[in-house]
This record gives structure tokens, sequence and C-alpha cells, in this order.
């Protein structure tokens, strides 16, 4: 195989059996057939980070891939119309354009596909010249959201590749799907599987946007040969006797090819065997047309989100690990930035969405583009009155998945928590403390958040007993608020300084 780039290994795993299709005796048998599959996840950034991912880099290992090979096929994970950075003003219309550029072939939803909505959603996939695919995914009659399909076949000389796509059920705290629901993904992992067979698919792939923990029951249960996943953000490749499980990192910062061999036994059922290449991407020279292409919607950038608003005097961190499990000094600047908006006692933001995952050095001076970078959503500030026994159900969500590593982790402003992450979840906060004071759970404080979660999203349904003082309609955008929030400063120091401590048994 010959591919642009640095391999970190090449795997080469035994031969499978998948038996879900079996010709009738005497029927003429297909040829052995290789069928190399480019797989990627998880990609909101246009460009690369320090040499390493983006889309002209992706578009170099796929026109790579469909030079090299005579069957190819193109799968995307899930996760791109956003957190992107133009975003925020073209709810991620600029990313399908792109990936219709690139030559994705099928793409799985992702929970950030419902970001703006299910009809952002509806109206991206109608952009999109590939397949996207969600089988789980319940509209409010009953079928799938408009445009999106179940599953889609491809043809490969005399064989069918059958791809179906899951969608985390998590999306329901994590994005704005509503009406839209989604059914548990091992259940219609079974479904999809045998209605392939039956449509006498040779090989069914599940392109799967789901946890790490539902990834491994889509692993345990092997209703389908191969699985492709997105969400995790991880770098995988597992092999179980029958199962194969394959994540590609995030940002096509690596990318995985896998040569895809199939063939049948003397029985007729179908047999296969796998190698797998992944592409580090530091060394691929990006693609010159794709580059052109992004550097368009990078001029549309540049002229606003250019200006300087400040510096920084320390250190800032916002890479997924540090702003998801423990105390974070960008976290806590965001968090005083939207406290001081609104004249709160008390903020509280989640980790999650801080997401440009880069650190600055102290000295950095900042600019709006970095501040966008950070927080794509455009997510706004509200307001509510809260009763202080209800501030602690919100801190005990927050603190409920630490060892999950999950979006919920929250920054604050105004307040000091000790917690436990040994204890059973809902019974970590230890202690907490406002205005130097401890919280007194009948008192009224003033609580500033985000509209995402101030409207159950992460898990937050404990927002939903404040009295809404400024609601989302009124509110500004936190961007906004952190942008002026260091213009008007001129430098900030944010640090770690014992807002979230950590206390053991």
């Amino acid at each position: 195989m010959s591919i642009s780039g640095n391999p970190l290994r090449r795997l080469t795993l035994p031969t499978g059996l998948f038996v879900a299709t079996v010709i009738a005796a005497g029927s003429a048998a297909a040829e052995p057939i290789h069928i190399r599959i480019v797989h990627v996840n998880d990609i909101d950034r246009m460009t690369d980070e320090d040499g390493r991912g983006g889309l002209p880099k992706l578009a170099s290992v796929v026109a790579g891939a469909r030079a090299d090979a005579e069957h190819v096929l193109v799968t995307h994970g899930g996760d791109t119309i956003s957190p992107s950075l133009l975003s925020g003003i073209d709810q991620g219309a600029h990313f399908i354009d792109l990936l219709n550029q690139v030559g994705i072939d099928v793409m799985a939803l992702g929970n950030h596909e419902y970001d703006f909505g299910p009809d952002v959603m509806v109206q991206r996939v109608a952009e999109a010249e590939f397949a996207i695919v969600s089988a789980n995914s319940v509209a409010p009659d009953g079928g799938l959201p408009e445009g999106v399909l179940a599953n889609t076949q491809f043809a490969f000389g005399d064989w069918t590749i059958g791809v179906f796509g899951l969608t985390t059920p998590t999306t329901a705290e994590r994005a704005s799907p509503e009406p839209v629901t989604f059914r548990d993904v091992t259940e219609v992992a079974a479904e999809q599987a045998a209605a392939l067979a039956a449509d006498g698919v040779d090989f069914a792939i599940a392109l799967a946007h789901t946890t790490v923990s539902e990834d491994d029951r889509l692993i345990a249960q092997g209703a389908v040969p191969l699985i492709l996943g997105g969400d995790d953000h991880d770098l995988r490749i597992k092999w179980f006797g029958a199962t194969a499980f394959v994540e590609s990192n995030s940002q096509a910062d690596f990318v995985t090819v896998i040569d895809l061999t199939l063939d049948r036994d003397d029985e007729g059922a179908v047999v296969w065997h796998a190698s797998y290449d992944v592409v580090n991407t530091l060394g691929v020279e990006p693609d010159e047309a794709i580059a052109a292409a992004v550097a368009v919607y990078e001029a549309q950038l540049d002229e606003e989100l250019g200006v300087e608003i400040g510096t920084t005097a320390t250190a800032l961190d916002t890479r997924r690990q540090s702003v998801r499990t423990g105390e974070n000094a960008f976290g806590n600047l965001v968090a005083d930035a939207m406290r001081a908006a609104v004249g709160a006692d008390v903020a509280i933001t989640n980790g999650g969405g801080i997401r440009a995952d880069r650190e600055y050095a102290a000295g950095t001076v900042l600019t709006r583009r970095h501040i966008q970078e950070e927080l794509p959503f455009g997510n706004r500030t509200v307001l509510l009155e809260m009763a202080g026994a209800d501030v602690i159900a919100v801190l005990e969500n927050g603190f409920s998945r630490v060892e999950d590593v999950a979006g919920r982790f929250p920054h604050v402003s105004g307040i000091s928590i000790e917690y436990d992450a040994t204890r059973a979840p809902g019974e970590r906060v230890v202690a907490v403390t406002i205005a130097g004071a401890p919280l007194d759970p009948e008192a009224h404080y003033l609580v500033a958040t985000n509209d995402y979660i101030a409207g159950g999203g992460d898990g937050y349904d404990a927002f939903a007993a404040g009295r809404v003082v400024i609601d989302a309609t009124s509110g500004d955008f936190v961007a906004t608020q952190v942008m002026a929030f260091i213009a008007d400063a001129g430098e900030v120091a944010p640090a770690v300084e014992g807002r979230l401590t950590v206390v053991s048994p």
C-alpha cells in the first residue's frame, strides 16, 4: 500500500467468519475482493494544528487511497457541523461543503450534528452529497428524521457492503435534538444486521458514534464483524476474534486505512481479514484544491476574528483532559466573565463547552479568534435565582462522571467546592462555600450559567428548579462576554486557585 504519511503501525488480523449471508449451493461464487476503507471521525477543524490534521491533509489521504486501490470506501464517524470555528455563523454549512469536496461516502450522525437543533441538522443532511446514517434516531412520527438513512449499500464488483449508522442516546443530554429521540444501540444493531443480511448484503459495518461503554456493548454483542467508531476522540484498533473495532482519534490528526479482504469458504459463508495502517498526518502534504477551498472560508473570519483583545500573563491549557477533570485556569476565566457580565453570586459552566484543545504560553496575545475557537457553540449566558439545595444538585451532576472525562465537569466563579470522586454519583459534594460562607440550602443565590446546561444539557436537569431572571433571548453570547472581560482588563492572569478541591476519604 502506498499512502503518503507516517503509519504508526500496520496490523494484520486473523481471518474472521461472517455467516449472515450464505450463498445457495450451486450458485456462482464471487471472486475474492480487496476493499480499502478510509475512516475518520470527530473532525470540526478545517486546518492543521501544529502540522497535523485538518481537511486538506485528510483529502490527501483519501486521494492517495483512491489512486492506489480499485475499491475504496471513505467513512466518517460523526461530529462535524459543530463546533467548528465558522459554525457559530453558518451552523456548519461550510463543513458539509468541504466534506463534499473531500469525497466522503457515508457519515454517521453525531451528537454535535444536533447542536443547532433538528431543523438545522436536516438542512445540513440535505446539503450533503454523501449518505448520512443513523438507524436509531427517531422522529416524532416514529420514522427517521428527514433525509437520514438507516443504512446504505455499496457495490464493489460482485460484492455488497452494507453500512448502518448509530447515534449515542446521550445526545439527548449533550445536544439539542428534541423532539428526536434515540433507541438503544445494541437493539438497533441487531435489527440492522439482520435486515442487511436478509437484503443479500455480503458484509455489514456499523458506523457508530457511540460512547466507550456503548462501544463495549456493541463489541460484546458481535452483531457485525466491523465497527467504525466516533465520539470518544480515541485512537483505537481492537480485535475480539469475531469483531474488529476502529476509531481514528479526532480532527484527522490520525486517519485509519483498513485493507479488507472478503472471500467465501467451501460452504459459501463469507470469510474476511484486514490490515490496518494508522496514518499520522503530520507527514502528509495537504491537498492543494481543498486547501484553497478552506482558505476562502478562513478569509471570511480573518478581518473580524483577527482583532487582538488582550494578553494572558499566565499559561492556559484548554486540552480536553484538562478542562474535563479538574479546576482549570481558562475555565475560571470563562466563569469569571459570565458572573461579572450579569452580576451573579455564582457562575457555573461546563468543561465540554471549551473546545480548542490547545495550550497558550504566558504572555500570549489573545484575539477574538482564540476565544471563538474555545467557545464555538454560540451559547448565551442566562441568570437564574436558585435555592442552595438546588445549587448542590447542579454540582452533584457536574461531578457525577469525572471518571468518564465527561463534558459536564463544572468550572465555577464565586463559589468553592470540595468533592470526593470516589463516592457514588450524587453523593460527591463534601462542602460548598459562597463568598467565604458555607452554602445555605435554604438561601437563594443568583446563578449565571450557559443556556445549554440551563436547559438540561449534559444532564443538568437541576437547573430547571431555578427562577429565570435573564433568559437566553435576552442573554449575551458567552464568547462575547469573555472577549469583553479580557479587553476591559487589557491583561488577565487566570490561575488554578482552589475553587475546586478533591478530597479523599
